[in-house]
């Protein structure tokens, strides 16, 4: 979809706009959400990062998913001013020279929402480091960010975010800071949003002004006395053996300060313990693996089984393809 077609819908007389999953937890799906559902969305963001009329906003995701469509809103809302430029992996390439814009030729970016392969990217070429930098509100979403994108946005001069949410809540509903003195694990919902748990520990929303209402997710979390969470990990990664559940996230978070190895904790079925953690690993000593594991890990956390692969298996976008992992476990 294009900018001009998604204005077009979006000026139409039909009260929703159709969007579609990411189908990143299962196959993408079609949801009809309200355009003032959309636009309360878009104030929560603009106002927690307080963002005002004639900011610039940068429009780098596509227009088929959610997060796409949102930065248009935010930016009709607010009244910001929009560049649009074509998706890509180095989003700020051409960033001098946009395809489409709605106001005004760029100066600065106050506001722009990238994926973390987008920010990786531009900090491999100085030239795009550089305008990366000076965005002063930079929100990173629709995947991972793992501890060595994280490291290198620590000396940023302005604020990194993390964004927790989904196609269901209309993008975002908590962000948490990454880099500087206000840096936290812990998010920070918008104001109007309410946080539970369900008898599993999974996160329950309650987010009226978008049509979040008692949304049950997968995401086991951690609520603190100030109402702000903490993602452990899915409810379907969560290893159970001989009774103890594992979840598979938390072990691999404590692992990769100690390893520079590629590697993914699975499991897989054990007559004696029910289930047995796995470690898939790439082209290392199986020896060594294990005397880390057991220095750094619970006793019950530790790997029974420590399996090299050429490759470890991963989703078109780079994500852990857990599904296969068990598969290869299991074999």
């Amino acid at each position: 979809m294009t900018l001009d077609e998604f204005l077009a819908e979006w000026r139409n007389d039909n009260e929703r706009v159709l969007v579609h999953t990411s189908g990143s937890t299962g196959k993408p799906k079609p949801l009809w959400v309200e355009k003032r559902r959309m636009e309360a969305s878009a104030r929560m963001t603009c106002d927690f990062l307080g963002l005002h009329e004639s900011d610039t906003a940068l429009l780098c995701l596509p227009l088929d998913y959610i997060a796409g469509k949102m930065m248009v809103v935010r930016s009709l809302v607010r009244n910001l001013r929009l560049i649009a430029v074509e998706p890509s992996g180095h989003p700020l390439v051409s960033i001098h020279s946009p395809i489409s814009s709605l106001l005004s030729p760029l100066s600065s970016i106050h506001f722009a929402a990238m994926i973390p392969l987008q920010v990786w990217n531009s900090l491999q070429v100085p030239e795009e480091r550089e305008r990366l930098r000076t965005i002063q509100h930079l929100i990173i979403g629709g995947g991972a960010i793992d501890e060595n994108l994280e490291a290198a946005l620590q000396d940023f001069p302005h604020a990194v975010w993390c964004t927790y949410g989904m196609t269901e809540t209309l993008s975002h509903i908590a962000l948490r800071r990454l880099n500087g003195p206000e840096r936290s694990e812990w998010y920070q919902p918008f104001e109007g949003v309410s946080l539970q748990q369900d008898a599993e520990g999974c996160l329950i929303i309650d987010a009226p002004h978008v049509g979040a209402h008692q949304l049950v997710t997968n995401d086991i979390a951690v609520l603190d006395d100030h109402g702000r969470f903490r993602i452990l990990g899915r409810r379907d990664n969560v290893i159970c053996s001989a009774g103890v559940k594992i979840q598979i996230e938390e072990v691999e978070r404590l692992l990769k300060p100690h390893l520079s190895i590629p590697f993914m904790i699975t499991k897989q079925k054990d007559q004696r313990l029910g289930e047995a953690v796995v470690m898939l690993h790439e082209a290392a000593d199986g020896d060594t693996l294990r005397e880390i594991c057991q220095s750094v890990l619970p006793k019950y956390w530790q790997p029974r089984h420590y399996l090299q692969v050429d490759q470890l298996p991963t989703t078109p976008n780079g994500k852990p393809a857990r599904a296969e992992a068990q598969r290869i476990a299991e074999n």
